[in-house]
């Protein structure tokens, strides 16, 4: 008899179904290959087959326990989706279960695919049991298999391991065949309990639902009770009108109180601001204060040196040949320039030379070598040298050098005329310090 099912497969496949076979046991005739070629000799292990069996080449009654054991329904569908397979995106599931039976004795119409699907996905438990090289061992993986409950995989594994016997593949089928019972008086029971349990759910929403609304009565009466106290209160209150004078002056006297104790705190917190305030102005104030010298400070230097460079400035201009009394005079001494810029040279030197000095150069180490110095250093009465145009090396091996020989050292605010001049007219008329002595 051909069901709906079956004729749909038919269609699909083009192919005519093969008579429907019963799912026992005692019908599996021949296990192992259709065509009726036996490849194992009862009895005689050595000469079972090295390959694993095909889909194709196992009993058709077995096909039915291996789709609905080994594959999801899910991937069964999406296996004959992807094989363009008609109707199989809207087949219900026992009509996808046909088609996946009928495809495994095809190996042209898709079994291929189905066998590497299978292999596929029980990967593992194929490669456990390919270590098995006896029946015995087949045997022993199945049944541990059994009891950790991975019956699929250990299932596809035993069926077309080359080892499996007849005899180990009806009773793998057996056992396959009654767990599935077992799973359908599982799913009955589960099914009674859930019947239960919604009727035992039904009763607590109605047990709640007289709950909450006995909770609501109550609630509407704890209001009623509510209003009236309320009522009752503000009719004593009205009573009491007559001593509520005395009640009045007490309340502004606690109140009075109340205020006075305020006070103080606020004007507390209101002290420690300003006293915050005081000390950030103060702090503030020092520091301009010490700005403002600082200033001063500068200032009164350029003053002092503006007010020499005024007094020696008009001496120096070639007005005659004879040389204005008390105009800055050097007599000999040798002042030795270090840094400044280059093109200033000719300017310090004639400044020098008109005081009656003698001038002696060296850059601040950009074109004179390093070496030069001690022997300028030996030569010099004097060493200058400004603060702005100057390398920290020269300056270092400079003040050294001064004081290991004893010469004296001044250090100009600037590499200008004017700086030089003033700091020349400081030093005359003072006596020969140490060089340890003179402020850097």
């Amino acid at each position: 008899m051909a069901s709906g099912g079956q004729a749909t497969a038919i269609g699909l496949f083009g192919l005519k179904a093969e008579p429907a076979v019963r799912s026992a046991v005692a019908d599996i005739a021949s296990i192992r290959p259709r065509s009726g070629i036996d490849v194992r000799v009862a009895g005689n292990p050595a000469a079972a087959p090295k390959q694993r069996t095909r889909i194709w080449d196992l009993h058709s009654s077995l096909h039915c326990s291996i789709i609905g054991t080994c594959l999801t329904t899910g991937e069964l569908r999406r296996l004959l989706v992807r094989l363009q397979v008609a109707g199989a995106e809207t087949a219900d599931d026992h009509d996808l279960h046909m088609l996946g039976v009928l495809l495994a004795a095809r190996p042209q119409a898709g079994a291929k695919h189905l066998q590497k699907t299978l292999d596929r996905r029980h990967h593992s438990a194929l490669h456990q049991f390919a270590k098995a090289k006896h029946a015995d061992t087949v045997c022993a993986l199945w049944q541990d298999a059994m009891k950790r409950g991975d019956i699929p995989g250990a299932y596809w594994a035993l069926l077309t391991h080359p080892a499996a016997t007849d005899a180990m593949v009806k009773q793998a089928f057996g056992e396959v065949h009654m767990l599935s019972h077992l799973v359908g008086a599982a799913n009955r029971a589960d099914i009674q309990r859930l019947r239960q349990l919604e009727s035992d759910n039904a009763s607590l929403s109605a047990k709640l639902e007289r709950q909450q609304r006995q909770l609501r009565d109550g609630f509407i009466s704890r209001d009623e009770t509510i209003r009236r106290l309320t009522d009752a209160l503000a009719r004593k209150a009205g009573d009491d009108i007559a001593t509520a004078g005395a009640a009045d002056g007490t309340n502004a006297l606690t109140a009075a109180l109340a205020e006075r104790d305020r006070r103080p705190s606020q004007e507390l917190t209101r002290c420690d601001r300003l006293e915050r305030r005081i000390e950030a102005v103060v702090a503030e104030r020092d520091e301009a204060k010490r700005a403002l010298e600082l200033s001063e400070r500068e200032r009164e230097t350029l003053r002092t040196q503006l007010a020499l460079v005024e007094s020696q400035i008009g001496t120096l201009l070639p007005q005659d040949d004879d040389q204005p009394v008390g105009a800055l005079d050097l007599h000999g001494l040798a002042v030795l320039y270090v840094g400044g810029r280059s093109h200033q040279a000719p300017q310090l030197k004639s400044l020098v030379e008109r005081t009656n000095g003698r001038f002696l150069y060296r850059d601040g180490g950009l074109e004179h070598s390093a070496a030069l110095l001690p022997g300028l250093v030996s030569r010099a009465d004097l060493a200058v040298f400004p603060v702005d145009c100057v390398s920290h090396d020269a300056v270092a091996s400079l003040k050294r050098l001064c004081r290991q020989l004893g010469k004296r050292y001044l250090p100009l605010r600037t590499s200008s005329l004017a700086c030089l001049l003033s700091g020349l007219a400081s030093m005359q008329g003072e006596p020969a310090a140490s060089p340890d002595t003179v402020p850097v």
